[in-house]
């Protein structure tokens, strides 16, 4: 699969009628196919003509290998052609399933995305939306006559609403010319498709530059919070980073960087959001992530300081144990490059889904004053200590935190590879992702796993 120099945009199919168009042109350099399904169209109706464009564009994306970009303007199914327009939808939607995995899809949102169009950008691999897009599969009349809850478009589906609640936007931008910048930005990190590496990112940033800045950020007390966000462009090439899905599921952070040039996705647990414990959005958030980057050939750095999962009866009634579980099914069936660093905490199976060694990372660091146990000194001496005077149990915390809460313990036992200063996070990563840039493992053949959802 080969890019080619393109002049001007080539029109694909170009007398079909409907509101759809398609062409393959250049955006930041690269060759993609850009599909536009326009409002100005019958208010961006999607008939089975226009259906079979959106078809058009998935197929030629996915036989040649270039990503897809669409922008998204619909007010759903075409009413008035009956079901040949749901028809054409199954087929559209059927096409973009089919290049998961083998291409990257991007969605722009800049107006309605109603009923089938919504669960197309559902599909998609990342979704900007505009100030003035709303996305929803029923609408504010279906919501009020079914719940008798009043609620507009903007509230009910627009871009603050899904970028804080439902994490369906991956970004959000002011307008159609902001939102373009961005897939540009976030195109620069990926790989035209499956078979492709992501381009390397021009640097002057020395791989070995020391980082002692990034141990300075943690505060005197385990308990205190910082930015996690602070700590990755310390260490990350230039400063830079490039974060998706920033306002949903604050507690985890998701990001594209580069490390000597290479790009990288990064999860990270955020102590200034819940502490950085991890509920079921964040498990999601960061499932989705892995299972990306994965797909796409880019190594995962993960950086850890989490107490464990956020306790609660409506969590564990909601699928915490199910939505747990796909985050550690996805580190545990990722193949790329996977580079662990314990900043502070990391306990019970938080430990576990956060990429530990034992999930197969080919690299666990950790900082001197990482703390890796079942759980903290206060949680031990609540249970193990139950009915102690208060100074046995502070005697308690005191011992299991001198004895157990530190990294050499792990270290030890082989379940961390090393304990480094902060001033050597950036050169051991950069070192590692060279010495693994070859890394290749044999996949079992089958038809698919099947992971929790």
């Amino acid at each position: 699969m080969s890019s080619v120099e393109l002049s001007r945009p080539l029109t694909i199919r170009a007398h079909v009628p409907g509101a759809a168009r398609v062409d393959v042109r250049e955006m930041g350099g690269r060759t993609i196919v850009w599909l536009d399904v326009d409002a100005a169209v019958r208010k961006g109706a999607l008939s089975s003509a226009a259906s079979s464009m959106i078809e058009a564009a998935a197929t030629v994306a996915r036989t040649h290998g270039y990503p897809l970009v669409a922008t998204m303007d619909s007010s759903g199914a075409d009413i008035a052609e009956g079901f040949s327009a749901l028809h054409g939808w199954g087929m559209a939607a059927k096409a973009l399933t089919d290049c998961s995995g083998i291409v990257p899809t991007i969605i722009i949102v800049d107006g309605p995305a109603v009923s089938g169009p919504a669960l197309l950008i559902g599909i998609a691999d990342f979704v900007v939306m505009t100030n003035a897009a709303y996305a929803f599969v029923s609408g504010p009349t279906m919501v009020a006559e079914f719940t008798g809850v009043l609620m507009d478009n903007e509230e009910l589906g627009g871009s603050a609403s899904h970028a804080r609640y439902s994490g369906a936007t991956s970004l959000v931008a002011t307008d159609l010319d902001s939102a373009i910048v961005m897939v540009e930005q976030l195109l620069s990190y990926l790989p035209d498709n499956v078979d492709h590496e992501a381009p390397r990112f021009p640097t002057d940033d020395d791989p070995h530059r020391p980082t002692p800045e990034a141990g300075e950020l943690m505060p005197a007390s385990s308990t205190g919070s910082y930015d996690v966000r602070d700590v990755i462009r310390i260490l990350a090439d230039d400063g830079d980073l490039f974060e998706v899905r920033a306002r949903w599921a604050a507690n985890v952070v998701t990001a594209f960087a580069t490390f000597a040039g290479q790009p990288v996705g990064i999860v990270a647990s955020q102590p200034i959001s819940l502490a950085g414990t991890l509920d079921i959005p964040a498990s999601q958030k960061a499932a989705r992530f892995v299972s990306f980057c994965d797909a796409f050939n880019l190594p995962i750095l993960t950086l850890v300081d989490t107490p464990g999962f956020y306790p609660g009866k409506d969590l564990e009634w909601r699928g915490m144990i199910r939505h747990g579980a796909q985050l550690v099914f996805a580190y545990g069936r990722a193949t790329v490059p996977r580079i662990c660093v314990v900043l502070r905490k990391s306990y019970g199976g938080a430990y576990i889904v956060m990429d530990s060694k034992k999930m197969g990372n080919d690299l666990c660091l950790a900082w001197p004053w990482a703390e890796l146990a079942v759980m903290g000194a206060g949680q031990a001496a609540a249970i193990l200590q139950r009915r102690a005077t208060p100074e046995e149990k502070a005697a308690f915390e005191a011992d299991y935190a001198t004895r157990l809460l530190n990294p050499y313990i792990a270290a030890d036992r082989g379940y961390i590879d090393g304990v480094i200063e902060p001033a050597e996070t950036r050169a051991a990563i950069c070192d590692a992702l060279a010495a693994l840039v070859d890394k290749r493992e044999a996949l079992h053949i089958h038809k698919h796993d099947n992971m929790p959802l």
